[in-house]
């Protein structure tokens, strides 16, 4: 691996280090957080060991695992050593660590069921929404880490919501979901072209999947084909497909960079 990779991995595990050493440090005790099998609609088989009790929502989390290794050491397309392969790679392995590290969280969330694992699932999700929000500003506007820094150092602020409301990750999560629809949108519509159109398009139909199915997944155990692959599995399929959709759609801009800063300028 890269230099760039590693940095990247390594920026990734020590904000996950300081959000760990923060959630046990008992912050986030006394805020809401659905803990126990009766929020899944899948059926926990107690004949199986504790970390695979609910087995499909279990191992879909080695799709995280999978999507984060295979992007990480994609390289081919970013074999020059210039600043800017330089950046781009570092961008993208930043997403890919994350992608590595949530799958994980998720397991242990599932498996354990304690109050600790649900708030590090909830937050480690915000960061990962907004870094879309960072790689859609570093295209239009280059390289500005103090930037980067400040935009992921507000989304993971922004979960101290759930500290003054009960659905305070949820209305954190809809903002962020939004910030990165419409940075991905407006970057589409300035410079984009069938092939980023394609990529946004299933990657929306996916965020869109993502969320309607984990809301819907005890009332569509109603009926016989989410019984076993419920609803939230199902929601996780979606999640994965839209980080991976997502990589496209940047790398497809990240390639010809100077072909849109060079826009810009005329």
């Amino acid at each position: 691996m890269k230099r760039e990779s590693y940095r990247a991995l390594i920026h990734v595990l020590l904000t996950a280090c300081l959000c760990t050493a923060t959630v046990y440090m008992g912050f986030f005790d006394g805020i809401f957080t659905e803990v126990g099998y009766e929020y899944y609609a899948e059926v926990p088989v107690h004949s199986f060991p504790t970390f695979l009790a609910m087995p499909f929502n279990s191992v879909i989390n080695l799709g995280y695992l999978l999507l984060g290794w295979y992007w990480l050491m994609k390289n081919k397309k970013f074999v020059g050593n210039d600043e800017n392969m330089r950046q781009v790679r570092y961008l993208k392995d930043v997403f890919a660590g994350m992608a590595l590290l949530y799958g994980p969280v998720q397991w242990v969330r599932i498996w354990t069921q304690t109050h600790h694992s649900a708030v590090l699932d909830q937050w480690f999700t915000l960061p990962i929404f907004a870094w879309p929000v960072v790689w859609c500003h570093y295209l239009k506007n280059g390289w500005q880490p103090w930037s980067f820094f400040c935009i992921e150092c507000i989304s993971l602020a922004s979960y101290c919501l759930t500290l003054f409301h009960h659905f305070g990750f949820d209305i954190a999560l809809a903002c962020h979901i939004l910030a990165a629809v419409w940075s991905a949108t407006h970057l589409h519509r300035q410079y984009g072209d069938s092939v980023s159109a394609t990529y946004i398009g299933l990657a929306l139909m996916s965020c869109l999947g993502f969320v309607v199915l984990k809301i819907g997944d005890h009332w569509l155990a109603q009926w016989s084909v989410f019984k076993k692959l419920t609803g939230h599995f199902w929601s996780k399929i979606c999640d994965i497909m839209q980080f991976h959709f997502a990589f496209l759609f940047f790398i497809h801009f990240s390639n010809p960079r100077k072909q849109i800063g060079e826009e810009k300028n005329i």
